[in-house]
């Protein structure tokens, strides 16, 4: 990894002389770009913890990769791709092959920075449905049952992301954040939900001015990161 000294966040709440940790470009080998291969940080068998399918089981896939650097990232060991080896896709689809549960969670860093084609086409064969956690940046690749868009101000999402979102999940640092919630509200479809989620380390402050935001603006729904509450992966 190398040191930025460029501000990741646009308004930085008097973090400017924070010198982020930014993510190396990824890995430009033939594996990666005809998606046969992916950076796998971690798999594992557990429940949605967070947005609309909170509590529903799903076999995740933490892939390694992040061109996005929010400071308050909980997961910064996922932002380098070169910590994590390279997983065959017909490995993780075995292990999804023995999983109870017919869905599967690919989350990262920021899974949409390979080609996922290859990926989700092999988890439909086994008639499994796929979800996506994204923050809209690179072009969506691959067949999705639920696209969750998490939009983050560093790295905004393409405008074609929007109208492909299943759920708008806005993470809220501090009351300023609500401008930037409703910004990108003003782009999903119709039948997209929305979320206002607390970011943790921020979240006894945030959570009582989140629920007072949605009781004066219902078209929203908060989400908790409720794996964190019950200490589950």
């Amino acid at each position: 990894m190398y040191r930025c000294d460029l501000p990741c966040f646009g308004n930085l709440r008097n973090k400017s002389q924070i010198h982020y940790l930014c993510p190396k470009p990824k890995r430009l080998k033939k594996e990666l770009l005809d998606g046969t291969m992916l950076p796998v940080m971690e798999e594992f068998y557990s429940l949605q913890g967070e947005g609309c399918h909170t509590g529903k089981p799903a076999w995740f896939v933490r892939i390694g990769g992040c061109d996005t650097g929010c400071f308050w990232c909980d997961i910064k060991e996922s932002w380098d791709p070169d910590l994590h080896p390279l997983t065959k896709i017909s490995d993780v689809v075995a292990r999804v092959a023995k999983c109870p549960a017919a869905a599967v969670v690919v989350t990262g860093g920021e899974p949409l920075l390979y080609n996922l084609a290859p990926l989700t086409e092999a988890i439909h064969a086994l008639n499994a449905q796929t979800f996506i956690e994204t923050c809209g940046a690179p072009p969506i690749t691959g067949a999705w049952d639920w696209i969750c868009l998490s939009p983050k101000r560093e790295n905004p999402p393409d405008r074609a992301v929007f109208k492909l979102a299943s759920e708008l999940k806005v993470i809220i640092f501090d009351p300023g954040d609500f401008a930037w919630a409703e910004e990108n509200a003003n782009f999903v479809g119709e039948k997209c939900l929305l979320y206002l989620q607390p970011e943790w380390s921020n979240r006894k402050k945030m959570i009582p001015v989140i629920v007072d935001y949605i009781r004066q603006n219902p078209k929203w729904r908060l989400s908790l990161q409720t794996h964190k509450y019950i200490h589950i992966p």
